[in-house]
C-alpha cells in the first residue's frame, strides 16, 4: 500500500470574539478556565495557516468540540474558516461534531457581565459542517451524525458521534453497534485498512480519569471489541484536552489503540501528524501549536497557556479557604456548614503546607531533596501532567519516590475502587501510572496492531 500522512487537531472550541469575552465577570470566568476564550480565533487561524502551508500532509481530521459552546455565530464562523482553508490550500478536512457545538443556553461577556448568545440546535450541525467529511461520506447515519469516508485507496476512516439533540455522551445501542460492525466487515471484505475518530476517549486518557464518568465514551468496553474484533485498531479522540496514547487488548487477542490530542487553544495545545506506514503500523508525531497573535505579556504562546492552566488549578485550592461555596460549586458538592467548615480547614493547611508536613501526616518520610518544597506547586504538577502526558514523577525520581510510599500507605486502608463503568480498579496501580508514565510515549510512537483478528 501507499503510506498515507493526515493531521489531526481536536476541541478547537471557535468562538467569534466580537460576540463578547471582556469584562469584570469574565476575568472571574477565566480563573477556573483550563482553555482559552478571547484567544480562540487567534489561535485557531495560526493553527489553519501552519497547516495550509504544511507540505506534510493535505488531510486534516478535527476530533470534536469545533465551537466554544455552540454559538450559531461561532459555528458559522468557523465553517467559513474551514471552507477559506480548503479552497487555499486544496486540502480536505473530516470534522466529528459534539457536544461543545450545539446549546440552547450559549454565552458571552462584556462590560455588563454575562450575556446570552444565540445558540446552535443540533439539526442545524449538518448544514454548518457538511462539506467537511459528510458530503464525501461513502455511508452516512444522520441520526448519529456519523459516516464513512475514503481518506485515500487503501485507508477509510470512520466516523462516530455519541451526542444526541436530548443528551451528551451516550453509549451505543445495540442498532448501532451492528452499523458499526457492518462498516468494518465490509471494509476487511474489501480489502481496506479502517481507522476511527469519535469526539469522547474510548479509553481513559491517564487510570485516574477512569474514575470520571464524561472522560470516556459509555459503554466503552462493548465498543473496543466492536472495532478492534473486526478489524479497526485505532481511534483519535479529543475532548478531555489531554495528551495521551494507549493501548487495550480484548479477549480475543486483538490489539486497540485510543490516540487522544489536547485541545488546541487549552495546555497542552498540540497537533499530530499521523503515518499509516502499511495495515500493521502508524507513527505518531506530535507537534506544538504555533505562535499566534496576541498580546501574550511577553510570553511564548506555550508559556501563556500553561500559565491559564496553573491559574485555574490555583483558583481551586485558594478558593478553599477563602471562597469555600465557589470551590463546592465548581466541583458540584452540595454544600452544608459542615462541608464547608472541613474544606476550609484543610485549604488553609495545605496552602502553607511542605511536601515533608503533608506526607508525615500519613507517617511517611519524603526524600530530603523536595521535602521543603511546597505541596501546593507539587499538586498543581501532578494535575497537568495528567494533561500533558509522559508524567515524570516515575520510580526513581525523588517526587516519584515519595508519592510512592504514600500510594502504599493508602493502600493499606484501601485496595480496591470501582471504575465509572463498574470496573475494578487497584488504588495503588492507578495512582501509579497516573503520576508517571510507565507506558507509551504520549507524543512520538509508533503503533504496531498484528492482532488476530
Amino acid at each position: 500500500m501507499k503510506e498515507l500522512k493526515f493531521y489531526v487537531i481536536t476541541d478547537t472550541h471557535y468562538f467569534k470574539n466580537s460576540l463578547g469575552a471582556y469584562g469584570e465577570e469574565y476575568e472571574k470566568f477565566m480563573e477556573s478556565e483550563q482553555k482559552c476564550f478571547a484567544e480562540t480565533e487567534s489561535i485557531n487561524k495560526a493553527v489553519f495557516r501552519y497547516l495550509e502551508e504544511s507540505k506534510e500532509a493535505d488531510i486534516v481530521l478535527i476530533a470534536g468540540d469545533l465551537s466554544f459552546n455552540g454559538e450559531k455565530e461561532s459555528n458559522r464562523a468557523f465553517s467559513s474558516l474551514l471552507k477559506d482553508f480548503k479552497e487555499k490550500s486544496g486540502k480536505k478536512i473530516f470534522v466529528v461534531t459534539a457536544g461543545h457545538d450545539y446549546n440552547d443556553t450559549s454565552f458571552g461577556f462584556n462590560d455588563t457581565g454575562r450575556i446570552t448568545i444565540e445558540g446552535t440546535d443540533f439539526s442545524e450541525l449538518y448544514d454548518f459542517y457538511r462539506e467537511f467529511g459528510f458530503d464525501d461520506a461513502i455511508e452516512f447515519n444522520k441520526e448519529h451524525m456519523s459516516y464513512v469516508a475514503e481518506l485515500s485507496e487503501d485507508v477509510r476512516l470512520l466516523v462516530i458521534c455519541n451526542d444526541t439533540p436530548e443528551k451528551k455522551n451516550v453509549e451505543y445501542s445495540e442498532e448501532f453497534l451492528a452499523w458499526i460492525e457492518e462498516q468494518a466487515k465490509t471494509a476487511q471484505a474489501d480489502g481496506k485498512i479502517m481507522i476511527a475518530m469519535e469526539h469522547y476517549p474510548v479509553l481513559p486518557g491517564q487510570p485516574m480519569l477512569a474514575l470520571i464518568g464524561d472522560a470516556r465514551q459509555k459503554g466503552s468496553k462493548k465498543l473496543i471489541e466492536t472495532l478492534a474484533d473486526n478489524g479497526v485498531h485505532l481511534i483519535f479522540t479529543g475532548h478531555m484536552h489531554n495528551q495521551s496514547i494507549n493501548v487495550a487488548e480484548t479477549e480475543k487477542g486483538n490489539k486497540f489503540y485510543d490516540v487522544c490530542t489536547g485541545s488546541v487553544i487549552g495546555c497542552p495545545a498540540f497537533m499530530r501528524l499521523v503515518t499509516i506506514k502499511d495495515k500493521d503500523i502508524v507513527e505518531i508525531k506530535s507537534i506544538p501549536v504555533p505562535e499566534f497573535d496576541w498580546d501574550k505579556k511577553g510570553l511564548t504562546g506555550k508559556e501563556y497557556l500553561k500559565v491559564q492552566f496553573e491559574k485555574m488549578i490555583r483558583m481551586y485550592i485558594y478558593s478553599m479557604e477563602h471562597d469555600t461555596e465557589r470551590f463546592l460549586g465548581k466541583l458540584r458538592i452540595k454544600k452544608s456548614p459542615v462541608i464547608i467548615k472541613v474544606v476550609r480547614f484543610f485549604g488553609k493547611k495545605l496552602s502553607v503546607m511542605t511536601i515533608g508536613k503533608f506526607t508525615r501526616l500519613l507517617f511517611v518520610r519524603a526524600d530530603k531533596r523536595i521535602k521543603d518544597n511546597s505541596f501546593v506547586d507539587l499538586a498543581i504538577d501532578i494535575v497537568r501532567y495528567l494533561f500533558e502526558g509522559n508524567q515524570p514523577f516515575v520510580e526513581g525520581t525523588p517526587e516519584g519516590d515519595t508519592l510512592l510510599k504514600v500510594f502504599r500507605r493508602i493502600r493499606f486502608f484501601v485496595k480496591k475502587i470501582k471504575g465509572s463503568q463498574g470496573e475494578e480498579l487497584d488504588l495503588y496501580e492507578t495512582l501509579k501510572h497516573s503520576v508517571g508514565n510507565y507506558g507509551i510515549d504520549d507524543y512520538n510512537a509508533v503503533l504496531e496492531f498484528l492482532g488476530k483478528e
